[in-house]
């Protein structure tokens, strides 16, 4: 009997300890009515009226803890045709880059809209947009507060590379699609995992720009850097580094495409698949 109580005693405290784990991770929103819905919202930052779109999982549930993914769209674009996607044949990009199908409902996507269609982050305001849109969700939704991402084509591209330099203890991961050095990197001397890809035949944003993004969080995240430079096949080519930091992986893509988030290999854009596929590893 003594052994049993003790067994039960054990395990309870397992339990206990798992459930603070839990809680650790979990925004106050989560137990709370979502007073967030699918549509536009705006919040005053700075003085100025800022707009950006909410997308809840299917069935959302205030119990569970739930990945938290920005998309910023790139210069001259906006939230809206984010939300809306537009034509991939013509260098648009899927409804939210893609990633709602492949989510499989565990992830809520936050869609900002950009000053003059742009992510200037003049004085930093675009980064202080981000903190408040981090701090109203989760108040108001259950997020994982240890999993929240960006990822972004262009000048979306280069606001991910912005926040991973300026909020390395936020953002768990980024995802910059065809970016450069556009909105600023504030700090920038930690590691957050990073995923990159860009075109040998961008004519917008050169890939050397591209290269220099990835090259910091190589060198932040500790990883060997790869000699001779990644070049594309006939199809993209994927480039996992070795030798980062445990839980700050960097992955590279390149390919010989243009200025577009949706290059294919045969029929398939490739950008959505291997961005889950990058944050989905965190867990």
């Amino acid at each position: 009997m003594k052994q049993i109580l003790t067994l039960t005693t054990a395990l309870a405290v397992l339990l206990l300890g798992l459930l603070n784990a839990v809680a650790a991770e979990s925004s106050p929103g989560c137990g709370k009515t979502p007073s967030l819905r699918n549509q536009q919202y705006t919040m005053t930052v700075n003085g100025k009226q800022r707009q950006y779109f909410i997308k809840l999982p299917d069935n959302y549930s205030p119990t569970r803890p739930y990945r938290l993914i920005f998309t910023y769209h790139q210069l001259g674009g906006s939230a809206q045709k984010i939300v809306n996607g537009e034509d991939t044949n013509r260098g648009g990009a899927l409804p939210y880059y893609g990633l709602p199908p492949l989510s499989n409902n565990s992830a809520i996507f936050v869609v900002p809209n950009g000053l003059n269609n742009g992510w200037a982050n003049q004085g930093g305001e675009d980064v202080t947009f981000f903190d408040q849109l981090v701090q109203h969700v989760s108040n108001e939704l259950c997020v994982d507060t240890r999993l929240i991402f960006s990822t972004g084509f262009s000048y979306g591209g280069a606001m991910s590379f912005a926040l991973a330099c300026a909020r390395p203890n936020v953002v768990r991961a980024v995802a910059v699609l065809s970016g450069a050095q556009l909105s600023g990197c504030q700090g920038g001397t930690q590691p957050v995992a990073y995923y990159g890809q860009h075109g040998t035949a961008d004519s917008v944003l050169n890939v050397s720009g591209g290269r220099q993004l990835r090259d910091r969080f190589v060198r932040n995240n500790g990883c060997t850097p790869v000699n001779p430079e990644p070049q594309p096949g006939a199809t993209s080519v994927k480039t996992r580094y070795q030798g980062c930091k445990e839980g700050y992986p960097v992955t590279w893509v390149i390919h010989r495409g243009d200025h577009n988030p949706s290059e294919r290999d045969g029929n398939t854009i490739f950008a959505p698949g291997n961005t889950w596929e990058f944050f989905s590893q965190f867990s």
